[in-house]
């Protein structure tokens, strides 16, 4: 039987609306602290270099607080000295390395593996040989999931960003995408986690994936979370997903 699929969530956008005013209110750890006690698998917050959500403070407290807990840190950190020295310091459970442009308003596409071996595989060496589990987050392509085979990584998450955003034939055709991507990475020994754009409803279409373990999802319940509060909506989410996976065992 399969087993639960695992729910991360990403607390990055409680630090936006705090950094809107430059105070202390909301507090991201207190999100997580509250994401934990309503279910949550885990907590995933991502560092930027511009630091325009999360910050180095909020690193050391959410790591604090997930040790406490006995549950995972996911830190999503681009693929640079500075942050691989963050991560060697605070040896989170594991880190998820993303892209990143300055520009950008969240995180664009995947982590482009090929071609970009030599730099990003010292980096996942590096993470792997302090303890710290490696992720890359990129694009369901059965190129990229070679790549990141081949440079060590033990995870890959899909960008679902895709997925959720098409509708009709279009959004069928991205779906086999996932789905083929997803069958090569267990072939190869990767873990498969998903996450992106995920609402209640495209959160549940991944749990008709066999080999997705894991969601990670921010935006969509941060949001939520403004109407109905962040346990409910994490209530909602669980439900959502189990009564999915429920249907196609």
């Amino acid at each position: 039987m399969r087993d639960r699929v695992r729910l991360g969530i990403n607390i990055d956008h409680v630090a936006t609306v705090r950094n809107a005013r430059g105070g202390g209110h909301p507090d991201p750890v207190r999100a997580a602290r509250e994401a934990l006690a309503a279910g949550a698998d885990g907590i995933t917050a991502h560092l930027r270099e511009d630091r325009r959500h999360i910050t180095d403070p909020d690193i050391a407290a959410l790591s604090d607080l997930c040790l406490e807990a006995g549950k995972p840190l996911n830190l999503e950190m681009a693929v640079t000295d500075e942050m691989l020295a963050i991560a060697l310091r605070h040896r989170p459970h594991a880190a998820c390395l993303v892209p990143e442009r300055r520009e950008e308003v969240t995180t664009e596409g995947g982590l482009a593996v090929a071609g970009a071996e030599p730099r990003i595989a010292p980096v996942v060496k590096a993470l792997s040989d302090a303890g710290v589990r490696v992720s890359l987050f990129i694009e369901p392509s059965l190129e990229q999931v070679a790549a990141a085979s081949g440079v060590g990584a033990q995870v890959v998450e899909f960008h679902t960003g895709r997925y959720c955003h098409l509708s009709g034939d279009d959004r069928l055709v991205e779906f086999e995408r996932l789905q083929a991507a997803a069958a090569r990475a267990a072939d190869l020994g990767l873990e498969v986690h998903a996450g992106h754009g995920l609402d209640y409803a495209t959160a549940a279409d991944m749990m008709a994936i066999p080999e997705v373990r894991e969601l990670n999802i921010g935006h969509f319940l941060i949001g939520e979370a403004v109407f109905v509060g962040l346990a409910p909506a994490i209530h909602r989410m669980r439900a959502a997903m189990d009564a999915a996976a429920a249907e196609v065992a």
